[in-house]
């Protein structure tokens, strides 16, 4: 008996069709186990060694595997054949190694490209090892993303109250999102005009043209730019009679687009379908595992010999011999940085035309494989013939030149099945049909239509127009692409409208400060770098612990350096370089930053608890505030659906911490953190309630984390905490409650320092006396309103009349006693 196993139920169940009874087929359901979400999952100063942890549900699939296990002699790892897949299988053969189930078996790795019987059969018949190469390539991108997050997020909080989150890849794809933006903000439109002539040949046909030439020169777009210009130049035409002095006819010829990869399959299915990328993948995830489509995450554009004969043989079954070509077209990859390791996605049966599978599959699903079948079969039909005509008419004197351009499809070829669509294309007259005319024949003015015009700035950008940008730079990989679009959505970075992408004012925030502060992992050029190296990695040109000791000895520094500043420097460098967008120039020309409340103060950016906002420098006499980003209506229904789900008995896992999983939950004063479950046989678990500037839908793992490691150790014997009135700040008998922005998961060693200059050390307790009934130490203490008597559990007030700081043994005892 031989156990198969899968990512996923669906990929089992079908593959289980293909396998005779001498196979099992399980599920691991993803990745059994990753990096956790705290403080040492990767470690620098131990050679980068890195720590795993099973994910909510992995050690039950994996006693699931090792149960049927035990019936088996050999184990056949059959994730899928990319990256991801290698590592999927790694930790699983890695786990079974440990727990030492392996003796005896034998330990395949197979690949399906597609999940159809012949594919299924060919993978099992060529197994091969674990492809440690990749699996380097893995924990290479694992251990940097790790490092960034979990390193430059902290910075963030402290420096930023409010930001969410930064990341390796998902940084540099906010930062192309502002760089647009900004563009917009600073793009000043200019007025230019166009002359349109309508002609009538001499067969009363009409002919629409544009003025190209005037008094003999070559107009560029700028040369008429206001109504006058143009009015003078419509004179000029009416004065005039034309001939057409040119009529240029030729054939050309419109090539197919190659069939899809993960980048271009989540372009046009954005642009046809309005399909985001994630719920894309999501749909091709399922076509793939159901044996529909092949693999989903490629960047190849390749064709098998055996899916290029079955497109050949599909366009002469439907579309006629005319369509087929001679030979078979053959494409070859020009994306920077891609990987050739499999095919380009198509059908796995081309003859499974969308008619055919319509009733079988679901509204989206049949979108998309009638989008990818269109695509692989229009990719091997002749190229369209095309009739392009340019007609140029003259004025009598020469001085004036008129143009018509046109074209006629003369072959449609590929068009009659697909044509692939275009981001943010200008409406052309290319398609245009023009009248017959002939060299040297008269025409006649029929109209003649200025048109006042605006240059418009560069187009914000659209799903697929930023994965396509992403891609020509070289940055992340398209099979992360979906989950940074998400992300950034998520952390309310930016917001979509009319499908195009906007940054929030928090977004423009983090870029700004990423910026300035960690400007080189933000460049585009060293973020493709890192890919060309991690692709090195996974081709076995490079040691990966090579790859991390190189970047994280920079990284590091960066880190530190950074970590000192005051949250004034970083205030001022935000405050100005958002000076232009924050504080438009106002239309009366005063000036944008007069308080609009007290009229005499300044308008600027400051840190609150829950982000940045617009303050009055008379803060405390004016309190005008201006939040930067209005998100109270969705803050109110994440906290009303939080609450709810709480209330409701729900628990929030929020992430795992020493083997166990964070719960976010509700009791009766309020919302909590708890690692672990409470048992008969062990302790409480170790709980902390949630301060109260902390919201629950807003708090994080790492913020969960903090909070159940309290007190927070800031070194030289500085730490912070929660106590019985709030925050504060202790080092040794000196201790501060922390106010304003400062709060226990943003304080750094330096803030806390300079807290502390102001905290007057806490005497030590001294004692007075001893009680004569109970023989209990009386001792002098003091406390958060004055100084107070202690004896046993029970405190005393000094009643007025007294000296605390001279208090006698027998002054003690007489208050002890007279209270008790």
């Amino acid at each position: 008996m031989k156990l198969v196993v899968v990512e996923s139920p669906a990929k089992a169940k079908t593959i289980n069709k293909y396998l005779g009874s001498d196979y099992k087929v399980l599920a691991s359901y993803g990745h059994i186990r990753d990096l956790p979400s705290k403080d040492g999952s990767v470690d620098p100063d131990n050679d980068f060694a890195m720590t795993w942890e099973f994910s909510p549900v992995g050690k039950k699939h994996l006693n699931d595997i090792i149960a049927a296990l035990k019936d088996c002699d050999t184990l056949i790892l059959a994730s899928d054949p990319d990256r991801e897949g290698e590592a999927i299988a790694w930790h699983i053969l890695e786990e079974l190694k440990e727990k030492k189930k392996l003796s005896g078996k034998k330990i395949e790795r197979v690949v399906f490209h597609e999940i159809t019987k012949s594919a299924v059969k060919e993978g099992i018949e060529n197994p091969r090892e674990i492809d440690q190469d990749l699996v380097s390539a893995y924990m290479a991108r694992r251990a940097l993303d790790y490092l960034v997050g979990f390193n430059l997020s902290p910075i963030l909080w402290r420096k930023l109250p409010g930001s969410k989150s930064a990341g390796r890849v998902q940084s540099v794809a906010l930062r192309l999102i502002c760089e647009r933006e900004n563009e917009i903000d600073k793009f000043k439109p200019e007025e230019y005009w166009t002359i349109d002539v309508n002609l009538l040949t001499a067969q009363k046909a009409e002919m629409l043209t544009h003025l190209v030439n005037l008094d003999g020169k070559k107009l560029d777009k700028f040369t008429i730019n206001s109504e006058e210009k143009a009015l003078e130049a419509k004179a000029k035409i009416e004065a005039q009679s034309f001939t057409v002095s040119n009529v240029e006819r030729k054939k050309a010829s419109r090539y197919p687009a190659p069939p899809f990869t993960t980048s271009t399959l989540q372009q046009e299915a954005a642009r046809k379908l309005r399909f985001s990328a994630k719920k894309t993948m999501q749909v091709a995830q399922k076509l793939y595992e159901d044996g529909i489509i092949t693999y989903m995450r490629t960047d190849a554009v390749n064709l098998s010999k055996e899916a290029i004969k079955a497109c050949r043989d599909a366009i002469e079954k439907y579309f006629g011999a005319g369509y087929l070509p001679k030979t078979a077209k053959e494409y070859k990859n020009k994306t920077k940085n891609a990987q050739e390791a499999h095919e380009a996605i198509r059908p796995s049966d081309v003859m499974n035309t969308p008619k055919k599978m319509e009733m079988k599959l679901d509204n989206d699903a049949y979108k998309l494989y009638e989008l990818i079948w269109k695509r692989t079969v229009a990719c091997q039909m002749n190229p369209a013939i095309l009739d392009r005509v340019v007609v140029d008419t003259k004025s009598a004197d020469n001085k004036i030149l008129l143009r018509a351009n046109g074209q006629v499809i003369c072959f449609d070829g590929f068009l009659k099945l697909y044509q692939e669509s275009k981001d943010d294309s200008d409406e052309d007259d290319e398609n245009t049909i023009l009248p017959n005319v002939e060299t040297g024949e008269s025409v006649e003015k029929k109209e003649i239509k200025p048109a006042q015009h605006f240059t418009t700035p560069p187009p914000r950008f659209t799903e697929a127009s930023l994965v396509k940008k992403l891609e020509e730079l070289g940055i992340g990989r398209p099979s992360t692409y979906a989950n940074i679009i998400a992300v950034l959505q998520e952390r309310k970075y930016v917001k979509v409208e009319k499908l195009r992408f906007i940054p929030e004012d928090r977004g423009r925030i983090v870029t700004v400060f990423l910026e300035n502060f960690f400007k080189k992992y933000v460049e585009y050029d060293f973020t493709a770098q890192m890919e060309e190296f991690l692709d090195d990695v996974s081709a076995g040109a490079m040691q990966w612990k090579k790859l991390l000791s190189g970047f994280w000895a920079k990284f590091i520094r960066n880190i530190d350096e950074v970590k000192p500043l005051q949250l004034t420097e970083v205030i001022n460098k935000v405050d100005e370089a958002l000076s232009a967008h924050l504080f438009p120039p106002r239309e009366d020309g005063s000036d944008p930053r007069v308080c609009p409340e007290c009229g005499k103060g300044r308008l600027s950016i400051k840190f609150g608890k829950f982000g940045a906002f617009l303050g009055c420098s008379n803060y405390p006499e004016c309190k005008y505030t201006k939040p930067l980003t209005d998100t109270k209506d969705e803050e109110q229904e994440a906290a009303s659906a939080s609450a709810q789900k709480l209330a409701n008995g729900e628990d929030k896992i929020l992430c795992q911490m020493d083997g166990q999983n964070i719960y976010l939950r509700k009791g009766p004063y309020g919302y909590y953190v708890q690692l672990g479950e409470a048992t008969s046989n062990t302790d409480k678990p170790k709980r902390c309630s949630l301060p109260k500037f902390v919201k629950p839908e807003e708090l994080t793992a790492e913020q969960a984390q903090i909070l159940l490691s309290l007190p927070r150790s800031l070194g030289n014997d500085i730490e912070v905490n929660i106590g019985k009135f709030g925050q504060y700040v202790k080092q040794g008998t000196k201790s501060k409650s922390l106010t304003g922005t400062d709060n226990i998961f943003n304080l750094t060693p330096e803030r806390a320092e300079e807290i502390l200059k102001t905290a007057a050390a806490k005497p030590e307790p001294k004692i007075l006396a001893q009680h004569p009934e109970t023989k209990e130490d009386i001792v002098l203490n003091k406390g958060r309103y004055g100084m107070y008597l202690k004896c046993g559990k029970n405190n005393y007030a000094i009643p007025k009349g007294y000296a605390p700081s001279s208090l006698s043994a027998e002054e003690a005892v007489q208050i002890v006693t007279a209270k008790k």
